[in-house]
């Protein structure tokens, strides 16, 4: 009886532990470097490349991506638009202030798309996915992939971007365009090039999307929270994910745009509508993406179509009715330094979605403040620092080449804990978490908690996943 039982109890050990995802050691404290530039001009490498690939080899089509990500689908490099890896010609940083302006701006647009929505009656688990016109502001999307678009393949350096569906490019000849770092989209120079009738299904998929028609062609808009916007032809063509092919892949040939002013060459949609990039190539690569944001502006990531699912710890993922292009988690508990803290699980009742777009983690309001009081109680060795926009828990590291902070992990529906990166704690010597006004509005998990894990997002099965230490 007794080696039974020890043989349960270690069975029942790595059982539970199966279901945390460590960002370094679990302990109480972790140390954070902060007396370096994370802005450095230098790309790093691959943390798990192969053959020591160099994170910002600007190659063009056909391009063989090695797998260093967990699935054997579809691979390309993403990178922060702003840094040395990115492809795009300017490298200057937004300053924080700007970046928090627009994240909120971002976030106030999502929570009211959420607004009439209620946790127990509807979000729940389901495959099913229509098309939303769901829009978000565009200045916070921080990362970027490079494909190739037609025959013979045409690159364009594309934001990603969880909360779209519709993915687009600026096409040659647009009335209104912003710069862009590669040439615009020529569909005449495609021999694959195709825009859909206006009788199409494709365009009648579009929903409120749909723009009408011109010259029998159908036409698209897509509409952001913060006022910009996109319209043009709606057309299908061959895409290339590294040495993988897309056959008649569906996006926007966008004509005419307003609001924008990156020099990225278009958008691409991940979110659970039909028309996004996800949806399309479920066929191909199956239901389930996955992606690492990197730490820093200054190291690289990737982006997976038919992503494995081993080795992630997972939650259940949950989907709304009122925007079912998003994908939603249930957060249960917060610890800090190891220790649960006292909130009640109804205080999460509204529920959470992922949001890659999204810079700031949102909590319900009575979280905030008790995430805000135990990490204060465990920062005492620093003094503290005015606000910075939305930041409100700030600490004086002058004189610090590292400091040492209480963990935080995010607690999940199944049991799954996210001990996050000590880079997903701090940002700019603040908490690197925002209080939503009250309880009921909706909670985002935003990219910086999400950085340096491969996060899986496995639509088919209804699961989120989380693996530490991937990029």
């Amino acid at each position: 009886m007794a080696s039974i039982s020890k043989l349960l109890l270690l069975l029942l050990f790595f059982s539970y532990h199966s279901l945390i995802a460590h960002a370094g050691e679990d302990r109480s404290y972790t140390v954070l470097s902060i007396g370096q530039k994370t802005d450095a001009a230098v790309c790093s490498k691959f943390k798990g490349a192969v053959l020591s690939v160099q994170a910002c080899t600007h190659l063009r089509f056909p391009l063989a991506v090695p797998s260093w990500s967990s699935g054997a689908g579809a691979t390309v490099p993403l990178h922060h638009r702003h840094g040395p890896c990115s492809p795009l010609p300017t490298k200057k940083m937004p300053t924080l202030e700007e970046v928090l302006r627009r994240d909120q701006l971002r976030a106030a647009y999502i929570q009211r798309k959420f607004s009439g929505a209620k946790a127990a009656g509807d979000v729940q688990q389901s495959d099913a996915t229509v098309p939303t016109t769901l829009g978000t502001s565009l200045d916070t999307l921080e990362y970027v992939i490079t494909v190739g678009l037609g025959s013979p393949a045409a690159t364009q350096t594309m934001l990603i971007d969880t909360g779209s569906d519709v993915s687009w490019v600026q096409c040659k000849s647009c009335s209104e365009c912003h710069s862009q770092a590669d040439p615009l989209f020529d569909p005449r120079s495609s021999s694959t090039y195709s825009p859909f009738s206006c009788g199409s299904a494709a365009c009648s998929q579009l929903g409120q999307e749909g723009n009408g028609c011109s010259s029998s062609q159908c036409q698209y808009i897509v509409t952001y929270g913060d006022g910009s916007s996109t319209t043009g032809t709606y057309s299908s063509d061959t895409l290339a994910l590294g040495s993988n092919t897309v056959k008649n892949f569906q996006f926007g040939c966008s004509h005419e745009e307003s609001g924008f002013n990156d020099q990225t060459d278009g958008l691409m949609g991940l979110g659970g509508g039909a028309q996004s990039l996800v949806s399309q190539t479920a066929g191909t690569f199956g239901n389930a993406f996955s992606y690492c944001l990197p730490p820093t502006p200054s190291s690289s990531g990737f982006l997976t179509l038919g992503a494995g699912s081993s080795g992630f710890v997972k939650t259940p993922m949950l989907r709304s009715s009122q925007a079912p292009t998003f994908y939603g988690v249930r957060l249960q508990a917060i610890r800090v330094g190891g220790r649960q803290l006292s909130i009640p699980t109804s205080v999460f009742s509204t529920g959470t979605i992922m949001d890659s777009g999204t810079v700031i983690t949102r909590l319900p309001a009575t979280a905030y403040s008790a995430l805000s009081s135990a990490f204060k109680a465990g920062m005492k060795q620093y003094p503290p620092a005015p606000a910075s926009g939305i930041l409100d828990t700030c600490f004086d590291f002058s004189g610090q080449s590292s400091i040492s902070l209480p963990t935080v992990a995010l607690v999940f529906s199944g049991g799954a804990v996210v001990n996050l990166d000590a880079n997903g704690i701090i940002l700019d010597s603040c908490l690197a978490f925002a209080g939503n006004g009250d309880d009921s509005s909706l909670g985002i998990i935003g990219n910086v908690q999400q950085r340096t894990f491969e996060v899986l997002y496995d639509v088919g099965r209804g699961a989120v996943g989380f693996k530490a230490g991937a990029c």
